[in-house]
């Protein structure tokens, strides 16, 4: 299997698809097996992507904390050291576009193009939903906290439901175990990326970034707010700005935002 050891931390990761390279940096508690059909995405059509298990999930290693958002930056840069990857474009969603933020701050030689989703800043420029004070609750209790919180038009409290797109899926996996669940160093890993995302604040810096950078954001995200992916456009240098008409996953919800992304990487 595709680990790759990396000042001690055993990173697990894969590569899918040819073409120029693309560091894809995943969300909050994100798992490579919560997607099936990741070598089959729209970006693995023409290009070479890297994706992996950030430290304290999935099948990447979880040492003892506390971890930084430096720590997660750090880890990209070394994982694509390891890989003789000199640069890459980096697409960063949620939680990774926080760790994309860090990495364009400490390695802005690695980036060619830079992508931000449904992030936030942190700071005067606003932070991302507090996602530290679910944590531990069942993930069909979590997700009926925080539905409306990932897309406004959620409402569980109609008969049935009121789901935007694609959120009648996610609440039948809410039911299912969580992956890695019978593991109590996975649940502490979850808990240490969190509490690193509580402390991201990188807006006073983002003047230095100085890769062409396209901000993404969703009309009907509460968790990455569109006034806190407007803040976060504005302070990037030369930054292009989208907003989709999506909440939180508009990615999945609106697959053509993906088209964007490829014509901004070209």
């Amino acid at each position: 299997m595709p680990f790759t050891e990396v000042g001690g931390l055993s990173i697990y990761h894969e590569i899918h698809g040819t073409g120029p390279r693309v560091l894809l940096l995943s969300g909050s508690g994100a798992d490579l097996r919560q997607n099936p059909r990741r070598d089959r995405q729209p970006l693995t059509r023409d290009h070479q992507v890297l994706m992996f298990d950030q430290r304290g999930l999935g099948r990447t290693g979880k040492p003892p904390g506390p971890y930084s958002m430096a720590d997660y930056a750090d880890d990209a840069v070394a994982l694509m050291d390891r890989l003789g990857w000199e640069h890459a474009h980096v697409i960063g969603i949620s939680f990774g576009g926080m760790v994309a933020q860090h990495l364009a701050l400490r390695a802005p030689e690695r980036i060619d193009k830079l992508v931000l989703a449904c992030t936030s800043s942190g700071g005067a420029g606003g932070a991302s939903y507090d996602l530290l004070a679910h944590h531990g609750q069942p993930p069909a209790e979590r997700f009926a906290a925080t539905a409306s919180i990932m897309d406004s038009r959620n409402d569980l409290t109609t008969d049935p439901p009121t789901y935007a797109p694609w959120f009648d899926l996610l609440s039948e996996r809410a039911a299912q175990p969580a992956l890695n669940h019978d593991d109590p160093a996975a649940a502490d890993g979850a808990r240490r990326q969190l509490e690193a995302r509580a402390e991201h604040d990188v807006y006073g810096r983002l003047g230095e970034v100085t890769a062409p950078t396209l901000v993404l954001g969703g009309r009907f995200d509460l968790q990455a707010p569109p006034d806190n992916v407007r803040r976060l456009a504005e302070a990037i240098p030369g930054a292009r700005l989208e907003m989709v008409d999506g909440g939180h996953f508009f990615l999945l919800q609106v697959p053509e935002t993906w088209q964007t992304v490829l014509d901004f990487l070209h």
